[in-house]
Formats: C-alpha cells, sequence, structure tokens
C-alpha cells in the first residue's frame, strides 16, 4: 500500500493541535513501516515519545485506504482513555470493550457489525472471555489490518510487569488474516524481553530502538526511613514546586494516609487507585490542573498521558528500576523543568517481598486445587472450590487463570465451573516459577543500588534498560532539598498517631463447606458498623508498638489504652457506644479482655464479657480464605449470656480477614444488641 506523508503529517498535526508540529526522530518511519506492511514492528521508545500516534495515523491511513479496522490490546483502563480521546481528535472511531463501561457493550458490538468502529481497544484479560472470543471476535476476524500490542514487555516471561494473560495474544493470532500487519510498543524492554518478542511463533519483529534518555528530568532518592520525615518532606515540597504531578505509593492504605495528610495541610490532592470512584474525573482534574497532585497506586500507570506534569514523587521504592522508569517518565514531556524523586523507606523491602511470594501460587496450592477437582467429576465453581481449599481467595483465582493459560492446560472452564483435563502440569511450570521469582529479586536488589545512589541515577536506569547511556549528563536546574522542616514531622508523626484505620464491615457472608454455613447478603441490622484500629501491624506510630507487647504476650501497655481513649473520642462513633466487650480467646484468656476493662475504665463505659469460645479451633490466621475463615469462627464464638441493649464498643487486638468482628457483630445484634463499633489495636496486612 502506499504511503502519503502529506496525509500522516496532516494527521499528526491534528492530533496533537499543533500546527506547525513535526514528527519526532523515527516516528515517520515506524508509520510508514506499517503501512506499506514491511513485517511486523517492535518499536522500544521512552516514555512521552508518542508510539500511540504511530498506530494511530497508521491506522486511519488504512482505513482510509479501505482496509479493516485495527485491534489495540492495551494493559490499563486509564491508558485506554488517554488513547481514545487522541484517536478521535484524528477522526478515529475508536472504541473500547472493558470491565468499566458494560452497559455500553451492545451499543459498541452493534458499531463493530456495522464497520462503524476503526479501532477496538482491549485488554488482554478480553481475549479470555468467552463471550468476546466467540461473539465478537468472530465478527472482526476476518478483516482486521492491524494488531496493536501496547506495553509488549508485559507478553514476556522476563518483562517486569508480565502478565499471563498476553499469551492469549499468541493464541488468536491463529484466527487473524495471515497477511495482517503486526506493531508491539514499549519503553521498557530489555534484551532478554526483545530476544522473547523476536521468537514469538510465525513473527519476526524488526526493531526500532530510540533515545531512553529525558534531559528535562532531574532525578533524586532520599532514603527517610521515618514516615512522618516522608509525609513533611511532601508536604513542603507541594508548597515550593509549580505545576502539577502524582504521588506513587505502594499501597491503597498509603495511598489513603497521604492523601489525607496532605489535605489536612490544605493542598488539593485526591487518591487514586483500584478501589477509587470516578477515576476518569480523577484523571481529568490532574490533566485540567483542577488538582495539584493525584496520589496513586499502580492503578494509574503506564499510559496516563499528561505532557506538563511537573513532577513524580515515590513515597516508596517500587520492586524494579524498570517499573521506576515507567512511572517517572510521566514527568516533563513537554516542560523544560520537571522533577523525579524517589523517598525509600524500610516497609518497600517487606511490602516487595510480599508481591514477588504471591506472584505464583505455591505447589501445595496448586496441589489442593487439582486434588479437590479430581474428586469431583462434575467441577466445581470458584466458590465451590474456595470452600474446599484452605488457600487464599485470591491466590486459587490467580491459580486458575495461570493453569488455564497453560499450553495445553491442566484444566479448564465449562461455564461457571472448573475442570481437569487428561493433562497433567508439567516440570516447565515450576521452573519458570522459580526462574521468574528468582528475577523478581534480583530486580529488588538493583531497586535497592539505585537508592543508595548519589548522581548518576538517569544513567542508570538506562543502563539498566539496556539503552546506550553514553550522551546522559545532568539537567542544569538544582535537586529539590533533601530534608523537612523538623517541626513539620512532629506535626506528621502526631498525626500517624491519631488517625487510625478503617476497618470495613462485611456485607455478605463467604458461605462454606458446611450445609448450615451461612449465605448471601448479612441483613444491616445484624452487621457491624465501620470500626477503626490504631494502626497497621508493625507500621507507623503505632503499629510496631503493639508488635511488641503481642509478641510478648503478657499485658498491652497503657500507653495503647490511651491512645484508644483518644481515637475513639476523635472518631465519635454515632450513636455513642454505652457499653464495652471483647473477643474472646483459649490461648491468652486474659490479654484482650484485661485491656478492654482498662480501656472502658478510661472511657467511663462498663465491661461486660458477653462473648465466649465455645470450643477450641485452628488459629484464625492459619484459616486463607473467606470460607474457611467464616467456619472457623462461627463455629467457635457464642454468648455466655445476653448482651446489653445499647450501643457497644466491640474490642480486639488485631484484625485481619474481619470474620470475627463479623461474626461477633451479628451474634450480638441478633440477640439484642444495638449498634456494633469494632475497634482493634492493629489491623493486619495492607491493601495493594
Amino acid at each position: 500500500m502506499e504511503y502519503s506523508r502529506e496525509r500522516a503529517l496532516a494527521l499528526l498535526r491534528a492530533g496533537t493541535g499543533l500546527p506547525q508540529t513535526q514528527f519526532r526522530e523515527g516516528q515517520e518511519e515506524a508509520v510508514r513501516h506499517v503501512v506499506e506492511g514491511a513485517g511486523p514492528l517492535l518499536v522500544v521508545q521512552r516514555t512521552g515519545w508518542g508510539k500511540s500516534f504511530v498506530y494511530f495515523i497508521a491506522t486511519k491511513l488504512l482505513r482510509e485506504a479501505g482496509l479493516g479496522p485495527a485491534i489495540l490490546i492495551s494493559p490499563l483502563l486509564a491508558l485506554m482513555r488517554n488513547q481514545i480521546e487522541a484517536a478521535r481528535r484524528m477522526g478515529i472511531r475508536a472504541e473500547t470493550i472493558n470491565s468499566d463501561n458494560t452497559a455500553e457493550w451492545e451499543a459498541v458490538e452493534e458499531r463493530i457489525r456495522a464497520g462503524e468502529v476503526d479501532v477496538l481497544l482491549i485488554s488482554p484479560e478480553r481475549l479470555g472471555n468467552r463471550r468476546f472470543s466467540e461473539e465478537i471476535l468472530p465478527d472482526v476476524a476476518g478483516s482486521v489490518s492491524l494488531l496493536v500490542v501496547d506495553e509488549a514487555h508485559c507478553i514476556s516471561d522476563w518483562g517486569h510487569d508480565f502478565r499471563p494473560d498476553y499469551r492469549r495474544i499468541e493464541r488468536i493470532a491463529r484466527f487473524l488474516p495471515r497477511n495482517m500487519r503486526w506493531l508491539a510498543t514499549t519503553a521498557t524492554a530489555t534484551d532478554r524481553v526483545l530476544d522473547d518478542l523476536r521468537s514469538m511463533p510465525g513473527l519476526s519483529f524488526s526493531v526500532q530502538r530510540g533515545d531512553l534518555h529525558r534531559p528535562t528530568l532531574r532525578l533524586q532518592t532520599i532514603a527517610m526511613p521515618r514516615q512522618a520525615e516522608r509525609l513533611a518532606w511532601l508536604a513542603e515540597r507541594l508548597e515550593e514546586v509549580e505545576g502539577s504531578g502524582v504521588i506513587y505509593a505502594l499501597t491503597i492504605r498509603d495511598v489513603r494516609r497521604i492523601c489525607d495528610w496532605l489535605k489536612q495541610r490544605g493542598h488539593a490532592v485526591e487518591a487514586y487507585s483500584s478501589e477509587s470512584e470516578g477515576r476518569e474525573e480523577l484523571e481529568q482534574a490532574l490533566l485540567g490542573n483542577e488538582v495539584k497532585a493525584l496520589v496513586a497506586t499502580t492503578a494509574l500507570g503506564m499510559g496516563f498521558d499528561k505532557p506538563d506534569l511537573a513532577f513524580v514523587f515515590h513515597y516508596q521504592a517500587p520492586p524494579s528500576v524498570i517499573h521506576y522508569y515507567q512511572q517517572v517518565g510521566r514527568a516533563g514531556r513537554a516542560i523544560d523543568e520537571a522533577h523525579g524523586v524517589l523517598l525509600s523507606g524500610p516497609e518497600e523491602e517487606e511490602i516487595s517481598e510480599y508481591f514477588i511470594r504471591t506472584a505464583f501460587p505455591a505447589r501445595e496450592e496448586v496441589d489442593a486445587i487439582i486434588a479437590a477437582l479430581d474428586e469431583a467429576p462434575g467441577g466445581l465453581s470458584t466458590p465451590g472450590l474456595l470452600a474446599r481449599v484452605n488457600v487464599r481467595d485470591q491466590r486459587v483465582r490467580h491459580a486458575l487463570n495461570l493453569l488455564s493459560l497453560e499450553s495445553p492446560s491442566p484444566i479448564v472452564r465449562d461455564g461457571s465451573r472448573w475442570q481437569l483435563t487428561p493433562t497433567v502440569l508439567g516440570g516447565e511450570f515450576w521452573e519458570r516459577v522459580e526462574r521468574l521469582t528468582a528475577l523478581r529479586r534480583e530486580e529488588r536488589a538493583q531497586m535497592q543500588a539505585y537508592v543508595a545512589l548519589e548522581s548518576g541515577h538517569m544513567d542508570f536506569l538506562i543502563r539498566a534498560l539496556n539503552g546506550d547511556s553514553a550522551q546522559v549528563g545532568e539537567p542544569s536546574f538544582p535537586p529539590l532539598p533533601t530534608t523537612a522542616s523538623p517541626a513539620l514531622v512532629r506535626e506528621a508523626a502526631e498525626f500517624l498517631g491519631r488517625r487510625g484505620v478503617a476497618i470495613e464491615p462485611r456485607a455478605r457472608w463467604a458461605g462454606g463447606e458446611s450445609e448450615d454455613a451461612p449465605r448471601g447478603i448479612i441483613p444491616t441490622a445484624h452487621r457491624a458498623s465501620q470500626g477503626r484500629a490504631l494502626g497497621s501491624w508493625g507500621d507507623g506510630v503505632w503499629g510496631a508498638r503493639v508488635q511488641e507487647d503481642k509478641r510478648r504476650g503478657e499485658r498491652f501497655g497503657d500507653d495503647l489504652v490511651d491512645a484508644c481513649a483518644r481515637l475513639v473520642r476523635e472518631w465519635a462513633p454515632s450513636p455513642e457506644p454505652e457499653w464495652v466487650t471483647s473477643i474472646p480467646s483459649l490461648r491468652r484468656p486474659r490479654l484482650v479482655p484485661d485491656f478492654a476493662e482498662r480501656l472502658a475504665d478510661a472511657l467511663g463505659l462498663p465491661c461486660v464479657h458477653v462473648l465466649e469460645r465455645t470450643r477450641e479451633h485452628p488459629e484464625q490466621k492459619s484459616m486463607q480464605n473467606s470460607p474457611h475463615q467464616a467456619d472457623n469462627v462461627r463455629q467457635s464464638l457464642g454468648l455466655r449470656e445476653e448482651p446489653p441493649p445499647g450501643p457497644v464498643l466491640l474490642v480486639d487486638d488485631i484484625v485481619d480477614s474481619r470474620w470475627t468482628m463479623t461474626v461477633a457483630a451479628h451474634l450480638l445484634r441478633s440477640n439484642g444488641s444495638g449498634e456494633v463499633w469494632p475497634l482493634a489495636l492493629s489491623r493486619a496486612g495492607g491493601d495493594s
């Protein structure tokens, strides 16, 4: 097909909104390669270079020549929203089918069948959806002119963000036209990733690799062991740095904490995570400079595009330097000065280790899943499987997904049920698990080496990506200060000590293996209300203190009693608690009741111990998923006497799964108590 430079340039100018703009080095060559059908192309260019313009301009030119639509496989919803907006500026009819727009699926499907869609954007997970693969894909498969795989490093085992569902791409390729054009794009492909992509069956990618240097971005690392120091630093820098930006944290819990602190200091910030409502509105608020910053997890990830983003700050180090390059590369794309500062703290080691440990299922977990399916010839639904295996919910779902993606697969899904196939899981699966686990630990060590740098940060990142760092130098503008005001650090410490952590009530029963296990929605009148924990296990001001006393197992200190009493007063639950009770334990029968009694004294309330353990039971922490956790509590917790009628403060030391509080609240409320307000010394674990 003939390529028109004039038309391509006009589309670029329409997409950017800049009537005088020109192609960046390599952009036009990539567009021409795709349009002329010169073979599969892999484009490796830095963040902000404009990879999306390559595939959108190519798509428009192909459609104007009468060829079929393009399919764009993209990993993040935030990325899709940015891309659709850019495509529409060029007159491209772009649509998406994803979990956030289910109400629009039918209309989108009709437009696809009518030939009114130029590019369809989907996530890799959509390729595993039966309705999509059986009803939608066949309608366009024969006419697809271009398949774009964005963030292509996700295909490779060696990629920093390997996503198993990307493997489906190779499988659907068999149903697409043989002369179809392929374009893969990424900013973070190491040599090992490139080798993986080049070896994809039936494909021979040409590689266009550009300069990864970002001369307008000044990078810094600052080790700050105390979270109060980091909070104070962020508050001071937001007052000084012009423009808007992103503050990344590793967990949802930390995102909320940072956001609350900065708002208290008068900064216009919002929290952004997988749990945030209205994420598109939050993105638009940042794009329009209506907020100073979004405090975000990696849910605001690879594709968010704001060319004038002035800073990217990290509250903790991400798991690899390649993750870091992706995230910090959001800043300084179209401005002369931008800052990327990584604040490092000790908790990141534990968080990273958790993510490494849980990235793949353990052998015993897979064995338990396969054994359960073997005992159920008719197959099991995921909830049915959870009731039979003592494995965490997310790990069961993750294991099922990974096993189903093996080729050939030892399991298959038939409707809502999983069944075994004749295939035995091969040793290659476990070899891959061991290799990738070792790789993740190597990446973490490399990240720690980056944190320790005093200079040469950009050079380090580019070399980690196997790029050419020969021309890299330090930016001409100065770095940001590396310390925070002692007075503000003290304020941040007080904030951490008094804010508490929310304990959200459960609204549904988990079911269980026993026939009498309750199921369905927990009646509102029998639920706990939202509670509070003084801190998180081993974390912040109080978490480490609780951890220390719990390990000694004698008595919680008076300072913890005083802190909880202060928390309750500031929390001010309404209606106010009229009495206090505690979660009983057969192993340490006085530890929590003693604390509850002293707390009740501090609050001027009576303490009435109405709950009892009816039998010995396994430790709750040994129960790995909701059905087992709920059953374990339900079968061992009861009432020794009728509860008083008023609202009650329900006290425990550690809250993890929340099933103990849920079952206790149900017992209390269904037997005549008033509102149940859970209170714990510590919330275990963290939301990621």
